[in-house]
């Protein structure tokens, strides 16, 4: 389905839309994470991290460009092992947003109480007004959202560079790696807590179809805003360094030394908006996905029908139905959103695994050094997550057999009796 050029979307945008997705709700928390778990290493642990996911950055960029499809991840898959394996992945990527998209629309209330003082007893109703708004971002498609978060990348860059730089000319922080004894294991448990702000790369690949020239843009869409993403992270990490550590964001502590108050207005304000923008992009590839299975007979037609601006919107309102269902039960259920948060993780690395494993047979053989790169990062990362991978090993035991059935038995019974 071809859309006019108007909705489309360029580089600046997609790199836009990618770092927003990136620094969602953790852009100003993570960095603070990282430091208590392995000091002044977290610098090099967010060195690490960005120099590994690039290689995986590039392969989703290279297959999105030569690929473009609203399946993404599904689609490579397909293309590679055939429908059934690539299916698979994409209802694997459709069981896990519904899950992870409440947990970071939790996260963005967190930012919004403290800016407001509410009490807990705003929570439920705050998170469900998000749900609203991204039903209105998202009913006339990405296009004008794709705009206001670019904006909003760049008002994050400059207030990072800002804080970075009035830091440097007050009192240079103690960041040396050289301070204290190194050991790999808070390296890595730095590394595996950063991991979270990277996962979301895939999600422009779901994306490239409302790109106006996936070839050009996709890859240096891509590429600028993991970059982007590495170097920000960075800057917040070594603000960070010599702040106390409290109970409170310190990225808001850093601010009001350096401009006298106002922090946690600003870091609440562009932690709120950083934390729309993760969820607003994921809801709109997922109800590009939806459209995508059910166009292939995966999932029932019903959700084939488009708007009036192209937009899958009875998949969008059922993504939407979900995310209340599981706010509802989290909110009184009293649920651990660190379990939800783990489980995310893993099925992520099986789908970027995948995808990697896919690019072996997709890509030329000048990308083979890519390729293996990425599938040891993803490798290692499983191996660190540990039991939160059985979420997804147990979602891909279950529906590999069943989509196999399907496209074995049940599929050809309905094309003949058609």
């Amino acid at each position: 389905m071809t859309q006019h050029s108007a909705h489309k979307i360029g580089r600046w945008q997609g790199a836009g839309l990618l770092t927003t997705t990136l620094l969602g709700t953790s852009v100003f928390i993570l960095p603070q994470m990282t430091i208590e778990t392995a000091g002044n290493w977290a610098m090099l642990s967010w060195i690490l991290l960005t120099l590994a996911i690039l290689p995986v950055a590039m392969v989703f960029a290279k297959l999105s460009s030569s690929y473009p499809h609203a399946g993404g991840p599904a689609y490579f898959v397909e293309k590679a092992f055939g429908k059934s394996a690539g299916r698979t992945i994409g209802l694997l990527f459709l069981f896990v947003v519904p899950i992870g998209a409440p947990a970071a629309i939790i996260m963005t209330y967190w930012f919004i109480e403290t800016l407001f003082g509410l009490s807990a007893d705003w929570a439920l109703p705050v998170q469900l007004s998000i749900i609203g708004l991204l039903f209105l971002l998202n009913y006339r498609g990405i296009q004008f959202s794709a705009t206001l978060q670019l904006m909003l990348t760049l008002v994050i860059t400059l207030v990072v560079t800002a804080m970075v730089a009035g830091q440097s000319t007050a009192s240079t922080p103690e960041i040396s790696i050289s301070t204290g004894t190194f050991a790999i294991t808070p390296v890595l448990g730095a590394m595996g807590i950063a991991f979270w702000s990277f996962l979301g790369i895939e999600a422009i690949s779901h994306l490239a179809d409302d790109f106006q020239n996936p070839k050009r843009d996709l890859v240096p869409a891509i590429m600028t805003g993991t970059l982007l993403v590495g170097l920000i992270y960075l800057g917040c990490t070594y603000l960070l360094i010599d702040t106390p550590v409290s109970d409170t964001l310190s990225m808001v502590t850093v601010f009001d030394q350096q401009f006298s108050a106002g922090g946690a207005y600003i870091i609440g304000a562009l932690g709120v908006a950083g934390g729309l923008a993760t969820v607003n992009v994921y809801t709109a590839s997922l109800s590009r996905l939806i459209w995508s299975l059910s166009n292939d007979n995966v999932l029932p037609g019903y959700f084939q029908a488009l708007n009036g601006h192209q937009v899958p919107q009875r998949a969008l309102q059922c993504i939407l139905i979900v995310m209340t269902a599981t706010l509802f039960i989290t909110h009184y259920g009293k649920h651990d959103l660190e379990d939800l948060i783990g489980w995310v993780n893993g099925v992520f690395v099986l789908i970027y695994l995948a995808s990697m494993l896919a690019a072996v047979r997709l890509l030329s053989a000048r990308h083979r050094p890519l390729v293996v790169l990425s599938c040891l990062f993803c490798a290692t990362i499983a191996v660190g997550l540990g039991t939160k991978m059985l979420y997804a090993l147990g979602l891909f035991t279950v529906f590999a057999p069943l989509l196999w059935y399907q496209q074995r038995y049940i599929l050809p019974r309905i094309k003949r009796s058609a």
